[in-house]
């Protein structure tokens, strides 16, 4: 399917800019840029209303971290999700995607608590995993004053937090609380440079996320270690089995697509429930272009949809 008019449109303006990329940046001047684009250029009139939020400090092994809560116009209680916000574990913020987070509590009829996961290089891998994962385990022992349903928890994320999430996914199997589903929005799950994933090729460059934007990612966090195989780096590289459901949104021209769809067919054949769908036409962060593009945001509304028939069964 071609590339849809109004994201061919989005990514030829930003061309237009001649903005220099990621990889010859800092990370403070990356995620400058990235706020600018998500939080500052954002109109008023655009923001998702919810019925509330609430920021608060989550408690983790290493230190509290922000999070905000965002309750939906729902009789109590409802789903709870964890979401995980993306940008390559090295940007992005509960600010940059605050519309993200505020979309799944509207469309999922969730509380979400969006968490402020620390950042490399500061803080490399895998500090985001450990921060999630204690958010987790707060957000269970917390359900009731959140809210929620003690049955119905469950995790999400985009992109890097799509691979935060399906990572943690797998630690609360072994070692946490239950969990009830799981959005996977594009995510990364396989960090071998050399993995077999035509789409890294294809979608190397012209589609918003590049080939040079994740190898700079991946260098700032996990560096040069080997350790590729580690499961809580690459979770398709873990056991499967006895997963929750998950649903895992792919775009068409996206780097990433070919790996999230090598998860979900993996998940499959594990005996896990998986809802699995491509969104033809669209790039790597759809899931926050639904201002501009109408297809975008068909898209995300599909997904988080799909994410609600798992929470609300």
């Amino acid at each position: 399917m071609p590339l849809d008019p109004e994201i061919q449109a989005l990514l030829a303006g930003m061309a237009a800019l001649n903005a220099p990329p990621l990889s010859q940046g800092t990370p403070e001047t990356a995620r400058a840029g990235f706020r600018f684009m998500t939080v500052d250029m954002r109109r008023p009139e655009h923001v998702i209303p919810v019925k509330e939020t609430e920021d608060v400090r989550v408690p983790t092994s290493h230190g509290d971290i922000a999070a905000r809560l965002y309750r939906p116009d729902h009789d109590d209680p409802v789903p709870t999700v964890v979401f995980a916000h993306g940008g390559g574990f090295v940007i992005g913020d509960i600010e940059t995607h605050d519309n993200q987070a505020r979309a799944v509590c509207r469309g999922a009829d969730a509380v979400v608590v969006s968490i402020d996961y620390r950042l490399a290089p500061e803080a490399p891998w895998p500090a985001a995993v450990h921060d999630t994962f204690d958010a987790v385990q707060w957000a269970a022992k917390n359900i009731d004053s959140l809210g929620g349903d003690p049955a119905r928890l469950a995790v999400a994320g985009d992109s890097a937090g799509g691979n935060i999430s399906a990572v943690v996914a797998q630690l609360c199997r072994d070692n946490g609380p239950k969990l009830a589903a799981q959005l996977l929005i594009y995510p990364g799950v396989d960090m071998d440079a050399d993995g077999p994933y035509p789409s890294r090729v294809d979608n190397a460059e012209g589609y918003f996320l590049t080939a040079d934007d994740m190898a700079w990612f991946m260098q700032h966090y996990v560096g040069e270690t080997p350790e590729h195989a580690d499961p809580r780096m690459s979770p398709l590289k873990g056991e499967l089995a006895g997963l929750p459901p998950a649903v895992v949104a792919t775009a068409e021209f996206d780097p990433l697509r070919d790996e999230g769809e090598a998860y979900a067919e993996a998940l499959g054949t594990a005996g896990v429930e998986v809802d699995v769908q491509r969104y033809d036409g669209l790039v790597h962060g759809f899931f926050d272009m639904g201002v501009l593009s109408k297809a975008a945001q068909a898209a995300t509304d599909d997904a988080i949809a799909r994410f609600r028939a798992l929470l609300w069964r």
